[in-house]
Formats: C-alpha cells, sequence, structure tokens
C-alpha cells in the first residue's frame, strides 16, 4: 500500500521439481550441484546469507565448505569473496571467475571488481576484465573506462563526452567514477562549467549537497565552500551578499541560493529574485530560476503556479526535469501553448515516450486552427496517437481511444513447443533463481532471474525464449517474474500471462460481496505486490495487498473482524478481506473515483482530498499532475491494469477515459463518510 521492495520468503514447495533434466547445459563448474536441495542445505545457504549481512568474513569462511555442490553454491561462493574482496588477491578472483564461467555470480563479481580496480586507478586490471563484462549496465563501469582512455591519451570525443554527462548528471549519489570522468573531460574542454553548475543545480535542488560541492569543485575549491554554506542556509547566504554578482562564478552560487530557498519558501525565494538579484543574473539564469520556481508551486498544486513559468523566455534554457513540470503546470491550466512549447524542446528520447506523445498530440488537436491549416494539424495529431496506440500502457490506451477504436484483447501468440518450455526448464541460472526465490532468497533470485532473461546474452532473451522463460515461472507461481518477464516480450502478447488472475475465486468472491469491481482489485494487486502472497514492502506493509499493520487494524474494526493481529495479514483470505474493505471504504470516501481511492491506497485519503483541489480536471490531466512521482505512476498503472482485467474477466465497460472521469474539489454540500479513514 506504501510502495512495494519484497524481503520475505517466498513458501512455495518447489524444489525445482519441474519434471525437467535440472542439469542440462549447466557450466562445468556447476555440474556437480543436484537437481534439488534439502532443507539443511537451505539452512548453510540462509546462514552464509545472513553473515554476508552482517560481514562476518570469518563465518562466511567457515560455512563455506558445507555449501559445496549445493544449488545455491555460485551465492554462497560470491558472498565468502564478495566481503573480503577489497583483501583477495587477483588470483583468487580468476580463480572464481573460472570456476563459476558463465554465471550471474561470475559477472556480478567482475563488476564488483571493476569498481575497486577503477577507485584504485589499477588500469591494468580493469583493463582485463572490461571485455568480459557482459551486463555492461554500470554507469560507475563505464564512466571508469572513459576515465582510463583519457588517462592513456585517448582523445576525448563526443561520443564519450555525451555518455559521461548523462551518466554524470543522472547518478543520485556520488560516485568516483563519473566524477573522475568528469573532471578529466573538463580538463579537456568537453565538460563545460555550464555542465557543472547544471549538475550543481540538480543535485542542490534534490538535497545532495555532496554531489553539488563534488561538482562545483571542478570549477573552484572556494565553491564549493560557498555550497556547503548554501546548504545549511540559504537565506542567510543571500542575505550576506552585495547585490552583485559580476562573476560568473558569484551569479552561479546566487542560483544555487535560490534553488535551495525555493525547495523551502517558493515565495520567499520568488520576492527575493525579483526584489534582489533578477537584474544581476543572465536571462538563462532566470529562466531557470523561474522554471524552479514553478516546477516547486506545481509540486504544491497552486493555482499561479504557471504564472512562474510564464516568466520563462526560451524554454531550451531548461532540462528536460524542469520541462516535464512546465508542461504538467501548462496542462492544469489549461494553457495548450504552453503544453506543445515544453514537449518541443525536450530532448529526444523524452520527447518520444507515450506520455509527452500523447500530450503533444492533444495540444495539437486543442490548437489546431479551422479550415485547411487545421486540417492538417490535426491528421498530424492522429498520426502521432496511431504511433503509440499498439502498446498496452496508459497512454498508449488512452491514444486507442482518442482515435475512437475500441480497446480489445492482443490477438493469442503460437502455443511454445516442448522444446522451447524445454530449454527454458533446463537453463541453470533461470532453475537457481526459482530456487533462491523458494527458499527466502527473494532479492537474489530475482537479480538472477533478470540477469539470464535480460543481460546474459547481448539485447536479452528473445521473445520466444521471454515467452518461455515467463511460463516456467508462472508455472512455479512466482508471478512477479512471470509479469515482468512476459512484459519484456515486444512482438506478441499473451494476455493472461500478462495479466494473470491468481487465488481468482477468493478475488472474485470477496469483491463482488461488497460490491467492488473485480478488475479493479485485480489492477491494484498486480501493482502492489505482483501477487507475491508473503511480500513486505520497506514501509512494513504486508501481503498480496500490502496492507499496513495500523490500517489493518482500523480497517478490521471497521468491518468488526473481533480478535484481528496483523500476523493475520500473511493468511491470504484474511488479507483479501482486510484490503478490500479497505479499498471499498476509499472508492465510496470519494464517491466512485478510481483514480482518487487507488491514489489514496497507495499514499493516505488526507494526500488525495488535497490534491483534488484546483481547477476541474480531465482525469488523465490529474493523474498526470499528481505531485508523487512514485502515487502518479502507480495511479496510471492500477487504471491501466483495470482496463485490460476487464477485458479479461469480459466486463463490458472498458474505457480507461470513462474510468478516469473528471477529477475536481469536493462539492460544499459533500462531507467526509469516514473522517478517521487513514
Amino acid at each position: 500500500m506504501r510502495g512495494i521492495w519484497i524481503l520475505t520468503p517466498l513458501l512455495l514447495a518447489l524444489g525445482l521439481a519441474l519434471g525437467v533434466p535440472a542439469r542440462a547445459q549447466q557450466p562445468a563448474a556447476d555440474s556437480a550441484a543436484p537437481a534439488a536441495a534439502s532443507a539443511a542445505d537451505d539452512s548453510v545457504i540462509l546462514d552464509m546469507r545472513e553473515a554476508f549481512r552482517r560481514g562476518d568474513k570469518e563465518r562466511l569462511a567457515a560455512l563455506l565448505p558445507l555449501a559445496r555442490g549445493k544449488v545455491l553454491e555460485p551465492w554462497a561462493a560470491y558472498w565468502a569473496l564478495k566481503a573480503r574482496l577489497e583483501d583477495a588477491t587477483e588470483p583468487e578472483v580468476q580463480d572464481f571467475l573460472s570456476r563459476w564461467a558463465g554465471t550471474y555470480q561470475e559477472d556480478r563479481l567482475r563488476n564488483d571488481w571493476l569498481l575497486l580496480a577503477g577507485k584504485r586507478r589499477d588500469w591494468a586490471a580493469f583493463a582485463r576484465e572490461l571485455p568480459r563484462f557482459r551486463m555492461g549496465d554500470d554507469p560507475e563501469v563505464r564512466c571508469y573506462a572513459t576515465a582510463m582512455q583519457l588517462l592513456q591519451g585517448a582523445p576525448a570525443s563526443a561520443a564519450m563526452t555525451d555518455q559521461v554527462r548523462r551518466d554524470w548528471l543522472a547518478e543520485r549519489r556520488e560516485g568516483d567514477g563519473c566524477l573522475l570522468a568528469a573532471d578529466l573531460l573538463h580538463q579537456a574542454g568537453r565538460i563545460t562549467g555550464e555542465d557543472v553548475w547544471h549538475k550543481a543545480r540538480l543535485a542542490v535542488e534534490s538535497g545532495r549537497s555532496g554531489l553539488a560541492r563534488a561538482a562545483v569543485a571542478l570549477e573552484s575549491p572556494d565553491a564549493a565552500v560557498a555550497v556547503a554554506q548554501i546548504h545549511n542556509g540559504a537565506a542567510r547566504y543571500l542575505a550576506g551578499r552585495n547585490a552583485s554578482a559580476a562573476t560568473r562564478q558569484g551569479q552561479e552560487l546566487v542560483v544555487l541560493a535560490l534553488v535551495r530557498l525555493a525547495t523551502q519558501d517558493a515565495d520567499q525565494a520568488a520576492s527575493t529574485l525579483q526584489a534582489k538579484w533578477a537584474r544581476q543574473l543572465t536571462p538563462a539564469q532566470r529562466n531557470w530560476l523561474w522554471a524552479a520556481l514553478g516546477k516547486q508551486a506545481t509540486l504544491k498544486l497552486q493555482d499561479d503556479a504557471w504564472s512562474d513559468f510564464a516568466q520563462v523566455t526560451r524554454v531550451q534554457d531548461l532540462g528536460d526535469d524542469l520541462l516535464s513540470w512546465q508542461a504538467r503546470a501548462a496542462l492544469r491550466a489549461g494553457q495548450w501553448r504552453g503544453v506543445r512549447a515544453a514537449i518541443e524542446a525536450m530532448s529526444e528520447p523524452l520527447r518520444r515516450e507515450p506520455t509527452w506523445v500523447y500530450w503533444n498530440a492533444r495540444a495539437g488537436l486543442a490548437l489546431a486552427p479551422e479550415g485547411a491549416a487545421g486540417d492538417a494539424a490535426r491528421a498530424d495529431a492522429r498520426q502521432q496517437l496511431q504511433g503509440i496506440a499498439n502498446g498496452r500502457g496508459f497512454y498508449e490506451k488512452l491514444a486507442l481511444e482518442a482515435l475512437g477504436e475500441p480497446l480489445q484483447r492482443a490477438p493469442e501468440p503460437a502455443p511454445l513447443t516442448a522444446d522451447e518450455r524445454a530449454a527454458a526448464a533446463a537453463n541453470p541460472g533461470l532453475q537457481r533463481a526459482l530456487r533462491a526465490i523458494a527458499v527466502g532468497l527473494r532479492s537474489e533470485g530475482v537479480r538472477e532471474w533478470n540477469y539470464w532473461t535480460n543481460l546474459h546474452q547481448s539485447g536479452g532473451m528473445n521473445d520466444r525464449q521471454l515467452y518461455a522463460a515467463a511460463a516456467l515461472a508462472c508455472q512455479a507461481k512466482v508471478w512477479d517474474r512471470c509479469i515482468n518477464t512476459s512484459e519484456r516480450i515486444q512482438g506478441f502478447q499473451d494476455f493472461e500471462q500478462r495479466f494473470p488472475t491468481p487465488h481468482r475465486a477468493e478475488v472474485l468472491r470477496q469483491a463482488q460481496a461488497i460490491g467492488l469491481d473485480p478488475a479493479y482489485v485485480y489492477g491494484l494487486i498486480r501493482q502492489e505486490s505482483r501477487f507475491v502472497i508473503d511480500a513486505r514492502s520497506h514501509v512494513g506493509a504486508s501481503g498480496l495487498m500490502q496492507i499496513m499493520p495500523a490500517t489493518a487494524r482500523w480497517t478490521a474494526r471497521k468491518i468488526g473482524l473481533d480478535g484481528f493481529v496483523p500476523d493475520m495479514l500473511g493468511e491470504l483470505d484474511t488479507n483479501i478481506l482486510i484490503g478490500t474493505s479497505y479499498l471499498k471504504l476509499a472508492v465510496d470516501e470519494f464517491r466512485g473515483s478510481l483514480p482518487l481511492a487507488a491514489a489514496a491506497y497507495n499514499a493516505g485519503p488526507r494526500r488525495p482530498r488535497a490534491w483534488r483541489n484546483g481547477p476541474v480536471l480531465d482525469g488523465a490531466i490529474w493523474a498526470e499532475t499528481v505531485p508523487f512521482a512514485e502515487t502518479r505512476d502507480y495511479v496510471k498503472k492500477v487504471l491501466s491494469n483495470t482496463v485490460d482485467y476487464a477485458l479479461l474477466l469480459g466486463e463490458s465497460r472498458t474505457s480507461l477515459r470513462a474510468r478516469l472521469g473528471r477529477i475536481g474539489p469536493a462539492p460544499a454540500e459533500e462531507t467526509a463518510l469516514t473522517q478517521d479513514l487513514p
């Protein structure tokens, strides 16, 4: 109910008894492992995982011999070496890489070793392993690779500069590799002062003072000291400066202080900018600041948010994040020209995402004049909608409806052959992933599964291989891997595989008993837990419907469930009863609005009560402008899922737009049905 991070064991009696050759196509180093593991085997592996979490190197070394020959031995060996990697010799590392060649654990340790070699500036060791790094998905490794090339005299190309700039700007934690590469490219004149201050602004806005200090130190150590002062007191820093910023550095530090102040008090930041600093800054700096103020106002859903963005004289001075918020502010204000201007200034990858293709098309339709020019504009908008209308996401469905075409199930693909099923079942990595999940190592199992489906071979598995792997996960009732793997298939869709209905009798019975749409319940469960019964989030929500203990106790009292204790949330029927009962109360509280009820389920009812204030909006605009990124994504996915489940369950009402409705302030006469709804 508050965002999922699955931790607890999956209690499956799986044992890899799948009726397939357990060791077929197994790497030679893995050939001694048995096809199934005993409880004692599992205990050893679980003990080692706990020792690894504690950093207990001695315990890991003592247990490792007991893991020999076990299905999950590669994990045991990985933990034992990873725990002491900084003290390990290269021959030890090479022995591990050779013994476990072809496994996820081999490439995982290679990733760790590359990071360590880069940190140590051991470029010889780095260069030896980099070509063998199959995953290739670690930005820090990419940055170290560029740094190595530059230090060895390679010219700073545009391609390597663009990659480092993207990785460096995107990082949310201090990383040595990308900072090193950025520093070298800065010295070479490829990473500019504008890039440095851009990075600093992003870091200050997100409250990451360390990242901002590290960035501006590339320009000046003195500037890094000032960034720390700004973080600790932006208003005080600005008050202590003269109303002059003659140097570029002085100007940029003022910008950082105003960005920091905007995150704390946007009104004070706006008045300070207008009264003291606007004339001292460049037009580009002012544009960034007005957009930053507009973003904060939009996050607070202030009615005048668009007025801040209206101060921006050149949208090309903004980055993608601010442009996204300008588009959202314009949507709320009905400023379709502003929507179009923001989208057209976005980088091409962002502009091509279905979200902004859809809204750009809607802007085109809204702005189309009468006559031949309008006809051409409308034709262009329809062409944009048609370009995304073949997918199954939120905006793809809205595009299809905007074109007047009905939502329907995708054609069934050709059934899997016996050979395709056998190849998936014999894949040693998928076997090991399922085994890990079955014994409670869900995080490890998920990572290994994703590696084999997405990264082991260049481009990941092909569609038919993914289809077979998803079927294997479905057969094992590991629904999250079933769904996620099926979603990666590009060329076709198995609708029932992508939208499974586990516990169908229980869900339908309870939903129908309380007057709740079963498709909505399934749409929510799919997003909450992916049908993992023992899922537990990082904030304590648990079970199929991800219910917080306090919410569960309140709901139990409300429905008269005597003797309830939070441990009962692990029981399937109780979890469904409590979850659907709370969801029904939320739907009733918001007078049948499914987007508002979904937002309440994810973020609590207090927030959507506030978020609905302001203008009356198309439900899709309201969903896109929800301030919390997690809840914004959640509402869209739950409603999109709901439509798919309505199709699957044979419901007659399958319009996404109808389910979104229109959302605005509660009528003056409307009172809360449940004042204490948590």
